[in-house]
């Protein structure tokens, strides 16, 4: 069995015997500091947030200046302190933020106590530092491994964080109301449903059915798809190039902001996304490897990505597309291989068609009328190209720019020229789509973020080349390296700062769609009031389209369940809530109407006064929602005696 320590030196990491025992010792030191001022902060009153992160700052400050003077100074006689302090204090922050994490999952999940919490937080951040210090802060400069070993090694590395920051807040993080509208699908289980296909209400039976109606059995699936992704998207970068590849496309995969968030949050895009992976590897199989058995492949994974998201299906022009183009892929036109792919992910769909055949195709309407704009027609290019800025950020879009640029690669034999021409018309064809309904009509931010799958194996070989293409080359694959550190901590810092917070930043930009668990406890006493108060059941109205009602749906856990209904009942789009509930009569049950702006509880976009509908309705009221003294949000209700019903 290989010696743990001599592999981390191969790969360029400081260790030995030495520098290990002296590492545990200091660690051991700081520990303790940060442990009795923990314990201490606790019991003068302090919040859990301001405790670790001063406790954690004071250990931190002990172990790096004791590290500095023996534990690794013999490898660094003469370092610039400037440079390495820098490191050290990027490495702290890392390992603080994700002790954040696993000191919110064993108090808040696992209700252990703060005071024994501590112990396997401050372990977690001591394993995190070491690997950092040891890689990061004070690597080797005698003979260092090669620029491809470090690569690999930091790539390793930084998706294994990745992986296990999600895994770790995957059940802190409170849903957003997106995710508690797609577990209201899977409360309602249907073949299809009006807004989206089946897949995100699937996943979430499932997940919920193992792990309970948590936060962690919604996002499980998303998890998983993430992995699935990573998965596929190796396979179809080693196959196109190489291994050293293939890490770093799973690396961008980790770090860009898209791809973070759906491995992450359960929406349709998180499916969608591995549909789309393991759709791009079986055509690289099919179409360039020549392989007949992935057709097979191909029908599975295309069936199952229209069951995710209708937009899977730019894929099957794109497939197309590219048989006309390839001369050697013409041959599929006349086999039945690609036929019966079509055919099979036709029959994985056919729970979509048979719902929108029993439902005056009102699926298939909606989306149309959607990618349309509805009554929309404005110029939206602009905002096309701040949402890939979000989407990839500025470097990532440079990247991929650099991708598809003619001359991006220098080799032209047969492969190479079929491989350019795969990627090229697999993110060609989607995102021209994307552009030109863009021209006349707004889009949603987030629909390109599948189309980049397939440049990611060539922005991640541009990455690795050192080559001297181009000035501007050199700066993005230099870039690359800040660019991956910032991203990694705004994820490790939002994450934190959602569930434990960060003392001195308040949570004013969250006020509307964040903090439902607080909210619903709110309007759970208001609920409690009126039915003590009237003796009758009231109805509670989520007055957005499905927000409101479905976070409600999903925080109600305190008590008797409460009646939701949404804002369907004054003759606006309820989304699956006008399938759900396609009716209220008129009732004497008191109405408790719920916003997130108070305006909401006056008027629709289809009837400006809805006070003719109520029976002596109240004033809209305020309820603040706190966290340790900081105002988390506020949400707004207005109660009246009865419902007179939509009228004639």
């Amino acid at each position: 069995m290989p010696d743990p320590q001599r592999v981390i030196a191969l790969v360029g990491g400081t260790a030995s015997s030495g520098t290990t025992s002296r590492y545990a010792a200091l660690a051991l030191c700081g520990m303790v500091i940060d442990l009795l001022l923990f314990q201490w902060l606790m019991s003068r009153g302090a919040g859990l947030a301001l405790a670790h992160i001063l406790s954690f700052c004071a250990g931190a400050a002990v172990y790096y200046w004791l590290n500095s003077k023996w534990s690794f100074r013999p490898h660094y006689a003469g370092y610039p302190r400037w440079r390495h302090f820098g490191r050290f204090v990027t490495v702290g922050i890392f390992a603080l933020l994700m002790r954040g994490g696993v000191l919110a999952l064993l108090v808040y999940d696992w209700h252990l106590s703060p005071f024994l919490a501590i112990f396997p937080a401050i372990a977690a951040a001591a394993a995190i530092s070491y690997l950092g210090f040891a890689f990061y802060v004070f690597p080797v400069r005698d003979n260092p491994p090669s620029a491809d070993v470090r690569w690999r090694v930091a790539s390793l590395g930084i998706v294994a964080f990745a992986i296990l920051l999600r895994l770790i807040y995957l059940g802190q993080a409170q849903l957003i109301p997106d995710e508690a509208y797609y577990w209201n699908y899977a409360q309602h289980m249907e073949l299809s449903f009006y807004d989206h296909p089946p897949m995100v209400a699937w996943l979430i039976w499932l997940g919920t059915a193992i792990f309970g109606n948590t936060e962690f059995g919604v996002r499980i699936g998303a998890f998983i798809c993430g992995l699935i992704t990573m998965g596929y998207l190796y396979a179809l970068a080693r196959n196109l190039y190489d291994k050293p590849t293939a890490m770093r496309t799973v690396l961008l995969l980790a770090v860009l902001p898209f791809y973070f968030s759906t491995g992450m949050v359960m929406t349709t895009d998180a499916p969608l996304v591995a549909a789309w992976a393991a759709t791009l590897y079986y055509m690289e199989r099919a179409l360039i490897a020549d392989q007949r058995s992935a057709w097979l492949g191909v029908g599975v994974a295309f069936g199952l990505g229209l069951l995710s998201k209708y937009t899977l299906g730019l894929l099957g022009p794109a497939a197309l597309l590219f048989v006309i183009l390839d001369r050697a892929s013409r041959r599929w036109l006349r086999r039945p291989h690609a036929y019966l792919a079509a055919a099979l992910a036709l029959l994985l769909f056919s729970p979509v068609i048979i719902w929108n055949m029993e439902n005056d195709w009102a699926s298939i309407m909606f989306q149309s009328n959607r990618v349309k704009g509805g009554d929309e027609n404005q110029f939206s290019v602009h905002r096309l190209f701040l949402h890939l800025l979000v989407l990839l950020t500025p470097v990532g879009l440079l990247a991929a720019a650099m991708a598809v640029w003619p001359g991006a690669e220098r080799d032209c034999d047969a492969y190479a020229r079929r491989r350019r021409l795969f990627v090229r018309v697999f993110a060609g064809v989607p995102l021209a789509v994307f552009f030109v309904l863009s021209i006349s009509e707004s889009q949603r931010f987030h629909w390109t973020g599948p189309a980049w799958l397939a440049l990611l194996p060539t922005m991640a070989w541009l990455m690795g080349q050192a080559g001297d293409f181009s000035t501007l080359a050199r700066r993005v694959r230099a870039a690359w390296k800040p660019t991956i550190a910032v991203c990694i901590f705004l994820y490790a810092f939002v994450l934190h700062y959602v569930v434990l917070g960060i003392p001195g930043i308040p949570y004013n930009f969250l006020s509307e769609h964040y903090f439902w668990r607080e909210a619903t406890t709110k309007i759970e006493q208001v609920v409690a009031e009126v039915r003590q108060r009237t003796g009758q059941e009231p109805i509670v109205v989520g007055m957005s389209k499905w927000s409101v009602a479905a976070a409600l749906s999903f925080y109600n856990r305190d008590g008797k369940p409460m009646e939701i209904r949404s804002r369907n009942m004054f003759g606006d789009s309820g989304a699956m809530y006008d399938f759900w509930y396609p009716s209220e009569p008129p009732t004497s049950r008191p109405i408790i109407l719920v916003g997130m702006r108070g305006h909401e509880l006056e008027r629709t976009r289809a009837i400006h006064d809805i006070d003719r509908m109520l029976v002596q309705p109240g004033p809209i009221k305020e309820h603040v929602a706190m966290r340790d003294g900081k105002l988390l949000r506020r949400v707004y209700y207005r109660i009246a005696q009865g419902y007179l019903g939509k009228g004639p």
